[in-house]
Formats: C-alpha cells, sequence, structure tokens
C-alpha cells in the first residue's frame, strides 16, 4: 500500500516540494483527516472543509511563516494547522492542555494572529504590511475572511484605509454564502450578483476602492487558485482575490446542512450521519427558554421586536423569525449596529430584546454606554453564552460583563438562576423598564426537570430584589446565577450545612441593600460566587458595599481569577477556576 502523501508533511516546506498534480489528492487526505479527528473529538467542521484547496495552494504559493497569512475568525483554519507541525496533535484540539480551535500567536509561528471574533484580519494583515515597509522588510501579507465576516464595519474600516495605501496586502474572499447561518444583508446580494455575472465590472465596488480586484474564481480548482496566486505575488499595492467555495466540501451531509455542520458534535466519518445525543429527560436550554418566551411575549404586544447579530439558531432567535418573520431582524456580523438600531427603535415606544452573546457584546461597548445607557433607552440586552463557555476558550468565555457593564450609569443587570427566572425576567422586561436592562444567562441547560414554557404562569420579578435560598447560622454564601447551583450542592454536601445560609443576588445592579445590611449584620463570614471575573464583578459590588457602609466582615470572592482562562470543557474550567461543586465543598468545609 502506497504511503499517504500527508504522512510525509509536517511543515509548508515539505509541501512545496509536491508536485502540482499531486495537491488533489493531498486534499482528499486532508479533508479526510479533518474529517476523522473531528467526528470523534468534535469541533468547527464545515469552515475548514470548505477551504482546503485554498490552505494547500496558499502556504504551496506563499513562503510561509516569512509570508505573514491572517485566517479571519479561525473557524476555516483547521487545515492550516495540520500543514504547520501541528498534524500529531491536531487530535487535542479544543481539549484541556491541547492546542486551540482557533489560530494562536503563542501556540506557533504560522499563527500570525490571534482570532476567534470576526472581522478584524484586514485591519491586522494591513499593520503588518505597513511595519514591513516601515523595516524594509519584502514579505507578502494575505487576509483570508469570509464573506458574512466582510460585512462587518470593521472589515470597511481596513479596507477603506488599505486603499489610500501601497501596502502588499493580498485579501482574500473566501464567498460561500454562509457564516454560521446564512449571509444576510445587500452586500450578500450584490457578492451575488457578482458571482452570477450580473454586475458590471465598471461598477465593481472592491475596485472603487483602489484594490486590484480579481474573481471570482472557482476555490477547489488547484490550477486557478495557484495560477492567480503567483499573478498576484508580482502586483504591487492592495489586491483583492474573490473565490468561491462551498461550506463542508467533501462530506455530502455537511454541503446539504450547512448550518448544522459548521459544529455538528460527534458523527460518523464515513456516513456522515450526526450520532444524536439522548435528550431525554434533559432540562431546556437557556437559549431555548429565551426563544420560546420571546414568540409567547410577542403574540401578547405587537410592539415586540428581537434583533441578533448573525446568531439566529445559536440564539434561538430563530424561533422569534419564524413565528414573526417582519419583527425579528438578522443583522449580520455588526454587533456595533445591531446594538444602535435597538436604541433606535427604542425610541420610538418599541420593546426590543437585542439577543448577543456575552463575549459579542464586547464589540459594541460605545454604543451600549452612548446609544443607549446615556439616553437611558430601555432596550432589553439578552447575553447568551454568559459565563465560562467550554472548547472555544479564552475568545469566547463571557465573563467579562458583569464587570463591564456594572459601571455604567442607568443599567440594570440580572443573571437567572434557573430557567423559571430567566423566563420571568424576560416577562417583566416586556412589561416595561425605566432602564436599559441586561440580562446574561449560560450556555447549555438549566435544571428543572420537564420545564415548559407557560405563559400562565408568568410573574413580575421585583427590580433589585435578592432572596434567600437556605437558612444558615454562620456564614452567608451570596451567588449571582446559575453558578448559585453548585454553590447549593456544595452546601447540601456538607456534613455542617446548618452552618451555611445561601442567598441568590440574581440582581448585580441595584444590589438588594436592604437585605445586605441584614447579611453584614448578622454573618461575620460572607463568601461571593459568581461565574465572570472576579475584579470589577458581582463580589466587588459586595466589597463596595461593605466599604460604604463601614463593615468589616470577612468577604472571600469566588470567580474568574486575573487571567484568560483557555479552552476545555465547562466542568474542567470551573474547577480551575475553584468554582466547581468538589471546590467549594472543600472551601466551605474550612468554615
Amino acid at each position: 500500500m502506497s504511503k499517504k502523501l500527508l504522512e510525509s508533511i509536517n511543515n509548508p516546506s515539505d509541501l512545496r516540494k509536491l508536485e502540482t498534480v499531486q495537491l488533489p489528492e493531498l486534499a482528499k487526505e486532508l479533508r479526510d483527516f479533518i474529517i476523522d479527528v473531528v467526528s470523534v473529538k468534535e469541533g468547527h467542521l464545515g469552515a475548514s472543509l470548505g477551504v482546503v484547496e485554498l490552505t494547500i495552494a496558499l502556504h504551496y504559493v506563499f513562503n510561509t511563516p516569512n509570508d505573514l497569512l491572517v485566517w479571519d475568525v479561525g473557524h476555516q483554519a483547521y487545515g492550516h494547522k495540520i500543514l504547520t507541525r501541528r498534524k500529531e496533535r491536531f487530535h487535542t484540539n479544543r481539549q484541556l492542555g491541547g492546542i486551540s480551535g482557533f489560530p494562536k500567536r503563542g501556540e506557533s509561528i504560522y499563527d500570525t494572529f490571534g482570532v476567534g471574533h470576526s472581522s478584524t484580519s484586514i485591519s491586522a494583515a494591513l499593520g503588518m504590511a505597513i511595519a514591513s515597509k516601515l523595516k524594509g522588510e519584502k514579505r507578502n501579507h494575505i487576509a483570508v475572511i469570509g464573506d458574512a465576516s466582510i460585512a462587518s464595519g470593521m472589515a470597511f474600516e481596513g479596507l477603506n484605509h488599505a486603499g489610500v495605501t501601497d501596502a502588499n496586502l493580498l485579501v482574500i474572499l473566501n464567498d460561500n454564502a454562509i457564516g454560521i447561518d446564512p449571509s444576510v444583508g445587500a452586500l450578500k446580494n450584490y457578492l451575488t450578483s457578482v458571482k452570477e455575472g450580473k454586475n458590471p465590472k465598471q461598477n465593481n465596488m472592491i475596485k472603487s476602492l483602489n484594490f486590484d480586484y480579481s474573481g471570482p474564481i472557482d476555490g477547489h480548482d488547484f490550477d486557478a487558485l495557484i495560477s492567480e496566486l503567483e499573478r498576484l505575488k508580482k502586483v504591487k499595492g492592495p489586491k483583492f482575490l474573490h473565490i468561491i467555495t462551498t461550506k463542508g466540501k467533501g462530506l455530502q451531509q455537511a454541503e446539504k446542512d450547512q448550518v448544522k455542520y459548521h459544529a455538528p458534535g460527534k458523527f460518523d466519518a464515513i456516513t456522515g450521519e450526526i450520532i444524536p445525543k439522548s435528550e431525554e429527560n434533559l432540562p431546556m436550554k437557556f437559549q431555548d427558554v429565551f426563544g420560546l418566551t420571546l414568540v409567547e411575549l410577542a403574540k401578547k404586544n405587537k410592539n415586540i421586536v428581537g434583533i441578533t447579530p448573525a446568531m439566529p439558531s445559536g440564539s434561538s432567535m430563530k424561533f422569534m423569525m419564524d413565528a414573526f418573520p417582519d419583527r425579528a431582524f438578522d443583522v449580520g456580523i455588526a454587533e456595533q449596529h445591531a446594538v444602535t438600531l435597538a436604541a433606535g427603535m427604542a425610541t420610538q415606544g418599541m420593546i426590543v430584546f437585542c439577543n448577543i452573546y456575552s463575549t459579542f457584546l464586547q464589540r459594541a461597548y460605545d454604543q451600549v454606554i452612548h446609544d443607549v445607557a446615556l439616553q437611558n433607552l430601555p432596550v432589553i440586552f439578552c447575553l447568551d453564552r454568559a459565563g465560562i463557555v467550554g472548547e472555544d476558550g479564552a475568545t469566547h468565555h463571557g465573563v467579562f460583563d458583569l464587570a463591564y457593564l456594572r459601571c455604567i450609569p442607568n443599567m440594570i443587570i440580572y443573571a437567572p438562576k434557573d430557567e423559571l427566572d430567566l423566563q420571568n425576567i424576560l416577562y417583566t422586561a416586556s412589561l416595561g423598564l425605566n432602564h436599559p436592562i441586561a440580562i446574561r444567562y449560560p450556555r447549555g441547560r438549566g435544571k428543572i426537570p420537564n420545564f415548559k414554557i407557560s405563559k400562565s404562569k408568568f410573574q413580575k420579578i421585583e427590580i433589585g430584589k435578592a432572596h434567600l435560598l437556605k437558612k444558615g447560622t454562620k456564614v452567608a454564601v451570596l451567588s449571582n446565577g446559575f453558578i448559585g447551583t453548585n454553590a447549593s450542592q456544595a452546601i447540601e454536601n456538607l456534613s455542617n450545612k446548618n452552618d451555611f445560609a445561601h442567598y441568590d443576588f440574581s440582581f448585580v445592579k441595584p444590589l438588594d441593600e436592604m437585605l445586605l445590611h441584614e447579611i453584614f449584620g448578622n454573618f461575620h463570614h460572607i463568601i461571593t460566587i459568581e461565574d465572570g471575573v472576579v475584579k470589577g464583578g458581582f463580589g466587588s459590588a459586595i466589597c463596595e458595599f461593605a466599604i460604604a457602609n463601614n463593615y468589616t466582615n470577612s468577604i472571600k470572592n469566588l470567580g474568574i481569577s486575573d487571567a484568560f482562562i483557555e479552552h476545555g470543557t465547562i466542568e474542567e474550567l470551573q474547577k480551575i477556576c475553584k468554582i466547581d461543586v468538589k471546590s467549594l465543598e472543600l472551601l466551605f468545609s474550612k468554615y
């Protein structure tokens, strides 16, 4: 049996020893390798399968790592990792102590820029190109960006600047008409018209920005790719190559259902069939609690609208989009626009549920402050994936929201302890608030068996009210949100559990100061727990209260330390942060 080509390739130098006629076979082997590993280990599948030929061609034509290659977002970089000295470690992808699921500078010299959020590649590569020129270095600089990411404002800012420079920059648009969900917007329609030959060359938008535009070409055709990349290597100034690819290429099911196979979980490597997870009697996902509750609320109030920046499936906004297509908006990868769009709607009396992953709201911080909070507009921010999210790692953990929102005037901040609380705070917000509110909830399932959305059971929540969950005599445990489940279980496991009182402080802002005075008056030891950074978060708020009121009680703050948390399962990362049940039990036992 002949030796596989991939077995002899450990870095791009090995790749460049191949004849071009061998590259299609290598592409097949690389796809099979990705499929074999991801089918068992899980991860982002479709995006990497779609750029196999492009990945090989880039490393074949350009002298990486001297030539600098930047992948936007990084969902599509698995082939790149395998060809750049990480083949033997690829099975550790996204696992604790293993390689990252995204390009990461500290991991490889071939990863020129750390990514994970979209639309940064053009700015980063342009910065590199300008720096190379200033240093007198002759290098190529390549940014690979998708059609969903290029619609983001930051990508346009990069294009706008690059067009008035003579930087040696090549932007490659990987156009497959889909991000995680199908691409949306006028730019998507423009790109479709270009692909279909309906747009006259003289009206080319990219050319008007002073780029040398070429394409669109078939991104799975090695001859076309290599020929054009070789030509562009010799062209001076900013260049733009438009390629057409198929997300999930090489796996029939992944091509057919590109949304599901973006990150399908475990699947059969041969048939492509997804291995179903047993969901019998499992609690409902927080995302579905949000989506289904929103639909019920929208049925009763025609002023309710929903907004999401390119996450309709992951956030469960899809339920609203299906039920009320005229009142639910996917604005594409445009968090800043999503927030100010929500603010504009709120000025006109609409009740706006702006649903953004916690980690992505960071990209719209100025808009939250100036366009929403400063004007005290009652936008309802629903922050999905708050807290530690698991295998996506440092770029995706939603651990900063409590800290970065708590300092903003007019903002209400709430973290439900369970599914019922999430349903009820959504209902409460829909009735009308005098301030904007951020509702943050974790990725994954809640804890209530057989929970169903029931509009007959909707109850209004008193803003700023905390609750006693369990009486105790010596130590007060104050938890915020769903992480309180760990605290409850840890207390229950103690032999001296009657010493511990447990309070749910779902509202970080405003705090229930009346109850806090009672707690500080009755307990010498106070422990705070949150699924977020300790510095500036819920625990900090309790410490500030103590200082302001001259309390000298012993206070212990638990949460995420002052460090970026890498990838691993949620359980593994909670253990590292010492907020898992066992760690809490051990700590409590010392009191």
